[in-house]
């Protein structure tokens, strides 16, 4: 499991969603892009880009896993401009200087562009570990939104934000309305549909329009994806008889949850020289498997990657027995991915990692090749033991 307790949960997130959504789709009477520019983008699918004279459009084409129209978002980047007409589901006017975010994947936009000063509100603020963005809440600057499955909608409103980011992962999603009731620019993340490891971190052009900052977000994009292209290249001439077999997930009421073998944390496994003794498991969500299942796949894992949040095999096997006869536990060669936490407990895994995804490559092959890396230190994850 790459990520599962708090962001793997799509099925489960996608049932939340749908009530909301039954308000808030686009209009079919769409603006035309076909005389704008498309800004080209290299691996994200979710969304485009096109630039238009003094203003740039974003279209954003998943926001969550079901099928929908496109969402459009006019972004005015000249006061001057003369701004086309049509059907926009926001239109945000730069320079924006109070911003409200709603999910901890959206965090490190902010730090990466140096513009983590502009966020004014975020739901349940114990949960994001940016030194940055602790320093502020420290001093006051960022509102805490609420520590439910929804933010405080009247709260947002009374901050007027220049635009809030919404992620579909969750309850968010039925704010929207009420946010463009109140003219208060809302704008959808769909990132975590994204199943290429590249093409989610790849959002960070999408929050760099939204700042009037797409070249740094490029610059950044750019150093992000050099080095991730850089660690996939040290497997490249590894025999697959090398490649260990590989684990994930975790139990939760005699149900074995774990990736697909199409989802964005198998890939990750792959890329990193591994076997993934569930790659029978096909979607992009989570599988949910019988103890007695895994218990035989497990006869040839080497490793179990991504064991929540135990801090030792002790602490594993108390909290279910049936965990002590998995080969990686017996072998001590269990990792999770809890290695660095925020000062408020908050997983900066959770945080950072669709942004890095260079840093959890590395992580990966480091446990799995550490001839391959010998000086590379392990960022987000650690080996349980005791």
């Amino acid at each position: 499991m790459i990520i599962l307790n708090r962001i793997n949960l799509l099925t489960m997130a996608a049932l939340i969603m749908l009530w909301g959504l039954q308000s808030c789709q686009p209009s079919e009477e769409r603006f035309s892009l076909d005389e704008l520019e498309e800004i080209t983008l290299d691996y994200a699918k979710g969304f485009k880009i096109y630039q238009g004279e003094g203003y740039k459009v974003i279209e954003v084409l998943q926001a969550f896993p079901d099928k929908h129209q496109p969402y459009l978002y006019l972004i005015q980047e000249d006061e001057n401009a003369d701004i086309p007409s049509g059907n926009f589901n926001s239109i945000v006017r730069l320079p924006a200087e109070k911003v409200v975010m709603t999910s901890t994947t959206q965090i490190p936009h902010l730090d990466y562009l140096g513009h983590t000063q502009k966020l004014i509100g975020f739901p349940n603020l114990d949960l994001i570990s940016s030194s940055h963005v602790r320093k502020q809440i420290k001093a006051g600057e960022v509102n805490d939104l609420g520590r439910g499955a929804q933010s405080n909608v009247e709260m947002i409103i009374d901050l007027e934000p220049d635009w809030v980011m919404i992620s579909t992962l969750g309850d968010e999603i039925k704010n929207l309305n009420l946010l463009q009731s109140a003219n208060i620019p809302a704008v959808l993340n769909g990132e975590y549909v994204e199943q290429n490891p590249l093409g989610r971190a790849e959002w960070i052009k999408f929050t760099g329009v939204l700042l009037g900052e797409l070249d740094k977000a490029n610059e950044v994009f750019q150093s992000i994806q050099k080095d991730y292209l850089e660690a996939e290249k040290l497997i490249e001439n590894l025999p697959s008889s090398e490649f260990p077999k590989v684990m994930s997930g975790v139990m939760y009421k005699d149900i074995w949850y774990a990736p697909g073998n199409d989802s964005w944390g198998t890939k990750l496994l792959k890329a990193a020289g591994s076997q993934y003794i569930f790659e029978d498991q096909s979607g992009t969500g989570s599988a949910q498997l019988s103890y007695e299942y895994v218990l035989e796949k497990a006869e040839e894992a080497e490793f179990w990657i991504g064991a929540a949040d135990f801090k030792s095999l002790s602490d594993i096997t108390n909290t279910d027995k049936r965990y002590a006869n998995l080969r990686p536990v017996q072998e001590k060669k269990v990792f999770t991915y809890t290695r660095k936490k925020g000062e408020t407990g908050g997983v900066e895994y959770f945080e950072l990692g669709y942004m890095r995804p260079d840093l959890i490559l590395k992580d990966l092959i480091k446990i799995f090749h550490p001839e391959l890396l010998p000086d590379y230190q392990l960022y987000f994850y650690t080996k349980i033991n005791g």
